[in-house]
């Protein structure tokens, strides 16, 4: 890239930053590769002319694991700011600009992902053709500053205090089962009761084979230890089952809606509320929130937001 030179810094060092802070987070080249979108070899290479550079070797390479030398752990704590300084100045610039534009990184749950993300992309890209959308689907709780991620989609109370959010709807949970299933088993009209029943569990829940109701009426709540052939950790999976008749499970509105207006599954115990979660739209603090994650907001809360999201429009919860 010839000579040119920033601060004394030549442009290849200025990009190497990037590629640098990647492989320390991600603790491998490969792994770091797959986060950039290159090869491993480019990324070894950009490392090594680095170091060349540089005059000094960052990283600690062996066939295990690669660390940082002490030469390293001062040029990481300077890169971080360098990012960070650089992702503003983009930030503010992009703000300038008249159209949203660059790449949007998502992270959603699988299933509401899938089921309400998934069909707003196409509408939301041909109104924003400066945007482009990368979405990854995944039901654990990823670190968003560590994936890279402009946005995250959470189904929770929120725990990172770095993060802001803005809510996009109530998460409602219900207890239901097939037709078929009650048919052969019975329609269980207290909590005890499930104990006599096939309880499917969430995987990823808290406590999932302790469920929790409150009674509508005083409030009262019990606890109760249930037990059932199959878990599974993806609740459309577990949706699949109950629809078979296999059991009862709790499940979200947002995958049961459905299929309780057209009948395919009953919502059970009317008289006792599930716990109940937020939607949240999170993202990183940020001194200056970038256009393409604004209006990506306002077009969830335009097509999802409310008290009651239009997954709930056709029945009463209780």
């Amino acid at each position: 890239m010839g000579e040119m030179t920033t601060g004394g810094m030549k442009m290849e060092s200025m990009n190497a930053i990037p590629v640098f802070v990647a492989v320390v987070e991600e603790g491998s080249f490969a792994a770091a590769a797959r986060r950039l979108g290159v090869t491993k070899s480019a990324v070894s290479k950009r490392i090594s002319l680095l170091e060349a550079h540089l005059g000094v070797q960052l990283l600690h390479r062996s066939t295990r694991k690669l660390s940082l030398s002490e030469a390293g752990e001062q040029y990481f704590a300077h890169a971080i700011q360098s990012l960070a300084a650089a992702q503003d100045a983009a930030d503010a610039v992009a703000q300038l600009q008249g159209a949203p534009q660059g790449r949007l990184r998502i992270n959603t749950p699988m299933s509401f992902g899938r089921l309400h993300i998934a069909p707003l992309i196409p509408d939301f890209l041909a109104a924003y053709p400066g945007v482009g959308v990368d979405m990854v689907m995944d039901d654990r709780v990823v670190d968003m500053v560590e994936g890279g991620f402009d946005l995250a989609i959470r189904v929770r109370t929120l725990e990172d205090s770095a993060l802001i959010a803005r809510k996009l709807a109530p998460c409602h949970n219900l207890l239901c089962a097939a037709p078929s299933y009650l048919k052969k088993h019975g329609t269980p009209k207290h909590p005890h009761d499930l104990q006599k029943h096939n309880c499917l569990q969430y995987a990823y829940a808290n406590k999932i084979h302790t469920w929790r109701f409150e009674e509508t009426n005083n409030g009262d709540v019990i606890n109760l230890d249930v037990t059932g052939s199959y878990q599974v950790n993806n609740s459309e999976a577990l949706r699949e089952a109950l629809v078979a008749g296999v059991g009862i499970a709790r499940l979200p509105t947002f995958i049961a809606g459905a299929d309780i207006t057209a009948g395919r599954l009953v919502p059970l115990l009317p008289d006792y509320k599930l716990p109940s979660q937020i939607i949240y739209a999170v993202f990183p603090e940020r001194r200056h929130l970038p256009a393409k994650v604004r209006v990506f907001i306002d077009y969830l809360v335009e097509k999802i937001g409310g008290d009651q999201p239009y997954w709930e429009t056709y029945f009463n919860l209780y």
